[in-house]
C-alpha cells in the first residue's frame, strides 16, 4: 500500500453531506450579498428554510459588539427557530457581510479575528461552551483525517465565504465548483534556500500526492504559466523571488490554492489593474486571495491579519485530503489549527473532486 493510502487509510469514505446541511447567510443591506445568495441557492438547490437573512452595514470591518448583536446572535436565533442547529454543518457567508473584527493586542493573543472564523465556534457557543477572547481556540477537527465531520462529534460549523471582486467572480466560483473533476496537477512552489517549517510542509504535501501529478520546485525560480492546475501551494508574495501579481496559470474547475501570506484575505475591494506586489493596497503590499479567485480558482484560503506561520493552513493535510475526495470545506478545516483567528476559506463548501479514478 502506498504512503498516501496508509496515511489517509479511510479518509476517502463516502460522505453524505449535501445541500440540506448548508446554511446561506445573506445581508439584506447589500445587493451583492442578496444576488450571491440567490444564485448559490438556485445552483445548489439549497432549501429556502436554509437561508438566513441579516441586516447589517456592509462594511468589511465590524466591532465585536456589533458582530455579536447583528451577526452571531441573529444566526443562532434563526438556527434555533428552524430547528437546524444539528442539521447544519456548513455556514456560507456572502460578499457584503463584514469580513473582519478588529481588536486590541498582538502576537498570539490578538483580539482581531475574521467574522467567519468566529462563526465556526457558533455551534459550541450555542451549546453553552462560550469561548474566550483574545487568542485562537483549538480547532477540534484539525488533523482528524480519518473522521467523518458531524455533530456532536465536532462542536463547530465549517464556515466558507462566497466573495470576489464582483458578482461575476462569485458566479464563476459557484459554476466551477459544480464542474470539478479529479484531474490536473498539484503545483507546489517552495521558497529557495529556506529551512523554515513551511517548506517542510510543502515537501510533505508533494510526497503524499501521486508523483505523476505533482510539480514541485524548490529553486529561486517562481512557477508561472502552468497548465491544468487543480491545486497550488506556495509562499505567495512572501517569496522574495515572486514579482508578478498574476501567475498566469490555467486553473481547472475545482482548483484550490493556499499560501503563507499574512494579509491576503484583508479585503475584497478591487485594486486598479496597474497595482503591483510591493505597493500598498488595503493596508498591505502583499498578494490578494481575491486575485486568485478572479483568475479562475474555485477555492482559496486567506488571512485578514497576521496569523503566524504555524496557524496557516497546512498544505500537507489540505492537498491530500482534497485529492482523496473530501469536500472543500472539510479539506481546508482539517488543515487549519485554530478558530477565532485570522483565517478565511472562500468557496462552495460542497465542492469536491470525487475519489481518485472515479467519475463525479
Amino acid at each position: 500500500m502506498s504512503k498516501l493510502a496508509l496515511f489517509f487509510a479511510v479518509a476517502a469514505i463516502a460522505f453524505s453531506q449535501d445541500a440540506q446541511n448548508v446554511l446561506i447567510v445573506v445581508n439584506q443591506a447589500s445587493p451583492l450579498s442578496e444576488s450571491i445568495g440567490e444564485y448559490y441557492a438556485a445552483r445548489r438547490h439549497i432549501p429556502s428554510a436554509n437561508v438566513c437573512r441579516l441586516n447589517v452595514k456592509p462594511d468589511e470591518e465590524i466591532s465585536r459588539e456589533d458582530f455579536e448583536k447583528e451577526i452571531a446572535g441573529p444566526i443562532a436565533s434563526y438556527l434555533r427557530a428552524k430547528h437546524l442547529e444539528e442539521k447544519i454543518l456548513y455556514i456560507v457567508t456572502t460578499g457584503g457581510i463584514p469580513l473582519r473584527i478588529p481588536g486590541h493586542g498582538g502576537g498570539l493573543i490578538s483580539e482581531t479575528a475574521s467574522v467567519d472564523s468566529e462563526l465556526a465556534l457558533l455551534y459550541s457557543d450555542m451549546h453553552g461552551r462560550g469561548h474566550t477572547v483574545p487568542g485562537g481556540i483549538r480547532n477540534p477537527f484539525f488533523g482528524k483525517i480519518n473522521a467523518t465531520f458531524r455533530h456532536p462529534d465536532f462542536p463547530m460549523y465549517l464556515v466558507t465565504r462566497l466573495a470576489g471582486y464582483d458578482l461575476a467572480d462569485v458566479k464563476g466560483i459557484i459554476d466551477r465548483a459544480l464542474q470539478a473533476r479529479n484531474r490536473g496537477r498539484f503545483v507546489i512552489d517552495l521558497k529557495a534556500k529556506d529551512n523554515m517549517q513551511g517548506n517542510a510542509w510543502l515537501r510533505e504535501a508533494a510526497r503524499l500526492l501521486p508523483q505523476n501529478r505533482v510539480v514541485l520546485d524548490d529553486s529561486a525560480r517562481v512557477l508561472y504559466d502552468q497548465e491544468d492546475v487543480i491545486a497550488y501551494a506556495s509562499w505567495g508574495s512572501n517569496d522574495p523571488d515572486r514579482k508578478q501579481r498574476h501567475l498566469g496559470f490555467h486553473w481547472l474547475p475545482g482548483a484550490i490554492m493556499t499560501e503563507y501570506v499574512s494579509t491576503n484575505g484583508r479585503t475584497f475591494a478591487r485594486p486598479s489593474d496597474g497595482w503591483t506586489l510591493g505597493a500598498e493596497f488595503g493596508g498591505s503590499p502583499q498578494s490578494l486571495t481575491a486575485d486568485y479567485l478572479h483568475d479562475g480558482v474555485t477555492g482559496a484560503s486567506g488571512h485578514v491579519a497576521e496569523p503566524f506561520l504555524q496557524l496557516t493552513p497546512r498544505p500537507n493535510i489540505l492537498l491530500p485530503a482534497y485529492y482523496l475526495g473530501r469536500n472543500l470545506a472539510e479539506s481546508y478545516y482539517l488543515s487549519i489549527p485554530v478558530l477565532s483567528w485570522m483565517n478565511i476559506v472562500v468557496g462552495d463548501p460542497l465542492c469536491s473532486l470525487g475519489k481518485p479514478g472515479k467519475p463525479n
